[in-house]
């Protein structure tokens, strides 16, 4: 993707269309089985849809919204939204090598206006090169073909360009541990360059990354896990467009949160993270001084 290009692909529209239509089988009083059963679908699929995974034809809406008792001006309005779903983003070309889960993911995160990111183990997507991704992916799959690897490697690097798109780029707060400073994912060479390139991220006026040392102790990510907290822009009504949303990665897939309480807990556990971390410079120094360490 050139550098600039910006789009949300149809993930957003996906879990806007996904909510109401939930909303309307439970104003409905129906089960996803009892929906499922009266659509003559399965249950998998009604899931599949109020989760925003898949788009929808106007056609499938407007016969669950006949079956959920919606009144005809919303049918209308949803049958447009799902004329949305069908829209693009550039990473569905990668279809073959992106599982359902990270397609959605990647939309949320190509659409947020803040990301809050804490890692304890990796080097998050967002910040890895080519060569300490190409190892990580190698490691999940050691039977993997190696054009395959290629694009995955390629995707991982292409969703690095909203970073420096021209238009409105995201704020990115990372925390990482100290341990994947010390972590030899590759090799020492291999390591040492992907610390450089996080110090260099580390410079751009929309990102602040900070490392969390050994020394802090106990603090807020050892009980809670690597993840992701995205809030998107406002709308017209000065209300965000989408729910903030907590992104948890699995080894078989993902959580996606969007409960207030669940929001704030893990809100508050990166506040508390982002207080206890060396400041920006100070993790810079930390970074290149152990890139440098690790020259021959």
């Amino acid at each position: 993707m050139p550098e600039g290009t910006t789009t949300t692909g149809s993930t957003v529209p996906r879990r806007q269309l996904g909510r109401y239509l939930r909303d309307l089988r439970n104003q409905a009083r129906l089960t996803v089985r009892a929906a499922a059963r009266r659509l003559e679908w399965s249950e998998a699929k009604i899931w599949r849809i109020e989760s925003g995974l898949t788009s929808l034809r106007s056609f499938d809406v407007e016969i669950m919204c006949r079956i959920y008792g919606a009144p005809t001006d919303l049918t209308e309005a949803l049958m447009g939204l799902a004329k949305e779903t069908k829209a693009r983003g550039w990473w569905h070309s990668y279809g073959d090598v992106i599982p359902a889960w990270l397609d959605l993911y990647i939309g949320l995160e190509e659409a947020a206006s803040r990301l809050w990111c804490y890692q304890s183990e990796l080097v998050p997507g967002l910040l890895q090169t080519e060569e300490y991704a190409r190892t990580l992916i190698r490691a999940e799959d050691p039977d993997i073909e190696n054009d395959e690897i290629d694009r995955r490697v390629h995707v991982r690097m292409a969703r690095q360009a909203l970073l420096t798109r021209v238009t409105d780029p995201p704020v990115l707060n990372v925390v990482l541990s100290e341990s994947i400073l010390h972590r030899p994912v590759g090799g020492p060479k291999v390591l040492a360059q992907q610390l450089e390139r996080i110090a260099d991220v580390n410079r751009l006026p929309n990102v602040t990354i900070k490392v969390m040392p050994f020394s802090a102790g106990l603090h807020a990510g050892v009980t809670s896990g690597p993840f992701v907290v995205l809030r998107f822009p406002e709308n017209g009504t000065g209300r965000a467009g989408e729910p903030p949303t907590v992104y948890v990665e699995g080894l078989t897939g993902a959580l996606y949160l969007e409960k207030d309480r669940e929001v704030e807990q893990y809100e508050e556990s990166f506040s508390a993270m982002w207080e206890s971390a060396a400041e920006r410079d100070a993790s810079t120094k930390m970074l290149i001084d152990r890139a440098r360490s690790l020259e021959p």
